[in-house]
């Protein structure tokens, strides 16, 4: 687990080993979500970075008898 400082200025720095795991850039933009006793934040991506990121799923529902 990695540990960062908050500045005076409220700012932190992410370790680089994480940022280059994640593919963040510099600028990039994140959402930050108040989990209560916790702070996640999560990337900020285009559609066109989101382009098959589901490919493979399986979309076959079970559907019951009487409502096919």
């Amino acid at each position: 687990m990695e540990t960062v400082t908050i500045s005076s200025k409220y700012q932190i720095i992410l370790p680089k080993e994480i940022c280059d795991r994640l593919g963040l850039l510099p600028g990039q933009k994140l959402h930050v979500i108040d989990r209560g006793n916790r702070i996640e934040l999560i990337p900020v991506r285009s559609g066109q970075q989101m382009g098959g990121f589901l490919k493979g799923i399986d979309t076959k529902v079970e559907r019951e008898a009487d409502r096919v």
